[in-house]
């Protein structure tokens, strides 16, 4: 078969494979002496890749990731919530154990009120046993109310942590060589994200100027994520006096968030949850082991950074290591 009736079988069965593919290329490679022909077509989180050789059979090979669920807890956030809080477990065991004890002993007790109140000769016995019944009933509403609060915090930390972890696996672009996780930042960086429109982030670059040296001694990196499609421009002064300052500047803001729908997907879960509007401008600090530290509406308060984070160098940056404010 040539190669032109390959690429015609390739691209049909391609176009039946998905109907909305995003990306389409067909390349020639020099495979050692022999020509072989590459097809790729994404869509969404598809991709399929075909490679076919003069005298070859048509290999055809299909990759299919599963879209992650913003609400699916992993198993990784479970453990976390487990190591922080050990006792949890037990403490909802016994909840449970005096619910049921407290009811079962309501369920006698309201046998025998019954049966009292209907025996004329055991009326004596009606208060002490209606008694008896008010404290079992007490008792169940009690310890159920405290199993209600404990598995609501259980549910909130356990959401909690699996933010953290779908952040963690979102993709920073460091250089045009280099690609990281946010995880790999963890101990090294202070993390500020910055979402909205591109206008929005060129601002934020500009406040932040009086304060980079203090910023960047205290581990702060900016990762700029524009919600209008629109590139930000970020202007530095290229004057020899002004060198150093520049190099700090383009350190700060040196991060580039790649596979921008995950980000976004993870901010609207964020807004979402502090019932901020989707299209307001927000900003989000993060702590040196990666967790949320503060957020808010607007532009990031970079004089508040610097009053309140630590530097990551000199004699307290092991002492204050765990001074980055509460997690949120």
């Amino acid at each position: 078969m040539s190669t032109m009736a390959q690429l015609a079988i390739v691209t049909a069965a391609c176009t039946n494979l998905h109907q909305t593919s995003k990306c389409f290329s067909f390349t020639f490679h020099i495979d050692g002496h022999k020509l072989a022909s590459v097809f790729t077509t994404t869509s969404g989180r598809d991709t399929v890749t075909i490679r076919s050789r003069k005298k070859a059979p048509l290999l055809v090979t299909c990759s299919v990731s599963k879209p992650s669920s913003s609400t699916e807890i992993s198993s990784t956030a479970r453990i976390r919530s487990e190591v922080l809080t050990p006792f949890r477990s037990v403490r909802m065991f016994f909840y449970i154990a005096f619910i049921a004890q407290a009811s079962l002993g309501g369920l006698i007790a309201t046998t025998q009120l019954i049966g009292a109140v209907a025996n004329p000769s055991r009326a004596d016995s009606v208060i002490d046993i209606a008694k008896g019944l008010g404290i079992d009933i007490g008792a169940a509403s009690l310890f159920a109310f405290l199993y209600y609060r404990e598995n609501k915090i259980k549910n909130a930390q356990m959401a909690r942590l699996s933010r953290e972890e779908n952040l963690s696996n979102l993709k920073l672009r460091v250089d045009e060589k280099k690609t990281i996780t946010v995880s790999e930042l963890r101990g090294f960086a202070r993390l500020v994200i910055l979402a909205g429109p591109s206008s929005f982030i060129t601002e934020a670059f500009k406040l932040s100027e009086t304060f980079t040296e203090q910023l960047i001694e205290r581990g702060v990196l900016v990762v700029p994520l524009s919600t209008d499609g629109n590139v930000p421009t970020f202007e530095f002064d290229e004057t020899e006096e002004m060198k150093e300052l520049t190099n700090k500047r383009r350190r700060l803001w040196q991060l580039v968030p790649l596979l921008t729908p995950e980000w976004s997907e993870w901010l609207d879960d964020q807004k979402k949850l502090a019932n901020v509007s989707p299209e307001s401008p927000v900003y989000l600090s993060l702590r040196m082991d990666g967790r949320v530290r503060g957020s808010g509406v607007g532009y990031p308060p970079w004089n508040a950074f610097v009053a309140q984070l630590p530097p990551v160098k000199g004699m307290w940056s092991g002492l204050l290591d765990g001074m980055d404010g509460r997690v949120l």
